[in-house]
């Protein structure tokens, strides 16, 4: 390939080699045309593509919490509020801000996982750490909440919000509720079972599909792409059960370490595997 780029007739390369002509032209100019999109900043369709839902994404997440601390700090700002209205326009303006903050690491956890640049910090956790952020969660069934588990805090109580608000899905339930339980094979189980009627199959399929668009077709959303992303770097399964009057988002990760390192390297997930 290298002679014809200086200038020999491809034919005559291919002769010399002893190389296929018509493999040689398609390699030729394959590498011209991945020359060329890397020169002019243009990648191919299927990158341009998903940066593209990427980036949308990334907006649609910003933009309501980004929206209500704006008006907030606009209601401040023209200084018509009454003293007494002061304290809960600034928990409402912290509230959003606090919400920017969680999209944008929510972002930030999304490019590493598509750079394979995910790094763990796992140490032994117990449940009622991982679980005080679910807003509403009543009694945790099943194992104590000072059962301890072996996780990186901060990403497995992501993942378990990210459930939990799954669990909230359109049409509302009339429960949620969460449940832990060892299983056999050494595996810990989270459950967060929904009692309403079925989800829709559509909405149900997009959850799990990163970047894509959400129910109320305003946008696109992360669903629980990243909590997939986030348990198989945990070792672990995520799924979803469903039948007339319940849906089941289940986790299920190894109950102790089974490695002694803290730090593990990841690799974007097949959302097809173990994920039902």
């Amino acid at each position: 390939m290298l002679d014809v780029l200086a200038g020999q007739a491809i034919a005559t390369v291919a002769q010399q080699r002893d190389v296929d002509l018509a493999l040689l032209r398609r390699w030729t100019e394959d590498f011209l045309a991945a020359g060329t999109a890397q020169v002019t900043n243009q990648p191919d369709a299927d990158a341009a593509h998903q940066r593209d839902r990427f980036l949308a994404a990334f907006a649609h997440e910003m933009r309501t919490p980004l929206a209500t601390a704006t008006g907030w700090a606009s209601m401040l700002r023209s200084g018509a509020l009454p003293p007494s209205a002061l304290p809960s326009v600034l928990d409402k303006l912290g509230a959003a801000l606090d919400r920017l903050t969680e999209r944008t690491l929510d972002v930030e956890l999304l490019a590493s996982c598509s750079l394979g640049r995910l790094t763990l910090t796992q140490q032994l956790t117990t449940i009622s750490t991982l679980t005080g952020h679910l807003t509403g969660l009543p009694v945790i069934s099943g194992a104590g909440a000072t059962t301890q588990v072996w996780v990186d805090p901060d990403r497995f109580s992501r993942i378990l919000r990210d459930l939990w608000d799954a669990a909230n899905s359109l049409p509302v339930p009339r429960a949620r509720s969460l449940h832990v339980h060892p299983t056999a094979g050494g595996w810990m189980e989270f459950r967060v079972v929904r009692d309403a009627d079925p989800i829709s199959p559509d909405i149900l399929q997009a959850l799990f599909d990163p970047f894509d668009a959400n129910h109320d077709g305003t946008g696109v959303t992360i669903g629980l792409y990243l909590a997939r992303a986030l348990t198989v770097a945990h070792g672990g399964t995520l799924g979803v059960d469903q039948d007339d009057q319940h849906a089941t988002f289940w986790v299920r990760i190894p109950h102790h370490p089974t490695h002694p390192t803290t730090a593990h390297p990841f690799t974007t997930p097949d959302l097809n595997e173990e994920t039902r």
